[in-house]
């Protein structure tokens, strides 16, 4: 099982450069075997880094998962004390992302997750009332039925820096709306409660998410896109740091393979979060369940040392062909 530890600063050894001709299945041999992740408390970016991580053991490699917020994270990527990150969510952390490309310390290797959008929730029976865009939310006849208070997760998040900036900015005519800002299982306490008295809420959703599974929400119309462009569709993106991807060609490949859809994901949550179950059980249930999947993960990858991974990860799972 595959330890998550508290996040302590860690000064790295100078890393060798590897030449550049020698094949993928020499270089893995020369990798370092640790692999640290940076895994924030959310139920979705906890589960899929205890997937990746029980592959990762599973080849021979030695991953831990340090558990710190996503601006630490970006500091720690660039300072390279954290290996890898699964869960850039951009827009929502472009103000972090976007200075760390430009240093060249992070290497991007693009979206894990098919399907990802935030934006704003409502239950159903409050669309269907005849609040479908964010621009009904202040109109008179339904401002005060909402109480005029916009719930979401913890302040600092990248949720909370978009809603804040709609509250700002007056976008939708929120400049004199209240937001009531706590934890993920704060708020969707509050949508649970508001759904079960059959009361109006809104507030930052986004799926991947158990709510999408567990609660009929309906996600509003962004003409304004203060959630981001099409219709608060988001990429959650693969970042490594730059030593470390030049370092790990076979991991980095790896990584780099991975892609789950949104509701594949949403299933992992659902598992974790809502469920109450151990990750490592619930990714576990995840990789026997998806063979096929984990399959074109490996496509090229190597064990640690130098072994065809997929041979060993169905031993190592009892999976089956694909």
């Amino acid at each position: 099982m595959t330890k998550r530890y508290p996040f302590t600063f860690i000064v790295g050894s100078a890393l060798l450069t590897l030449p550049l001709a020698l094949p993928i299945t020499a270089m893995a041999q020369q990798e370092d075997a640790s692999v640290r992740f940076s895994s924030p408390p959310w139920p979705g970016v906890t589960v899929k880094t205890a997937m990746t991580s029980a592959l990762l053991e599973a080849l021979g490699y030695q991953p831990s998962q340090q558990e710190v917020g996503s601006t630490i994270t970006y500091e720690a990527l660039n300072l390279g004390e954290i290996d890898a990150f699964l869960a850039a969510w951009l827009p929502a952390q472009q103000p972090m992302y976007d200075p760390s490309i430009e240093k060249g310390t992070i290497v991007d290797l693009g979206n894990n997750v098919d399907g990802a959008r935030l934006g704003f929730g409502v239950p159903r029976y409050v669309a269907e009332a005849g609040v479908t865009s964010a621009e009904d939310l202040d109109k008179e006849e339904f401002a005060e039925r909402f109480d005029r208070t916009i719930y979401n997760i913890e302040a600092g998040s990248g949720m909370s820096e978009i809603l804040n900036g709609g509250v700002d900015e007056d976008i939708y005519g929120l400049g004199d709306w209240n937001l009531s800002e706590t934890s993920t299982p704060g708020m969707l306490s509050v949508v649970k409660n508001a759904i079960n008295n059959d009361e109006w809420v809104v507030f930052g959703a986004w799926t991947p998410h158990w709510m999408n599974i567990e609660y009929d929400i309906v996600y509003l119309e962004d003409p304004e896109d203060l959630w981001g462009s099409n219709g608060g569709r988001s990429d959650v993106k693969t970042l490594l740091n730059k030593d470390f991807a030049d370092s790990h060609p076979n991991v980095s490949k790896f990584l780099d393979q991975i892609v789950i859809s949104a509701d594949d994901q949403s299933e992992m949550i659902l598992g974790f979060g809502f469920e109450n179950r151990e990750p490592e059980e619930v990714a576990l249930e995840w990789i026997k369940n998806n063979p096929e999947k984990i399959k074109t993960f490996v496509e090229g990858v190597t064990t640690r040392d130098g072994e065809p991974a997929w041979p060993v990860l169905q031993e190592a799972f009892d999976l089956s062909q694909g």
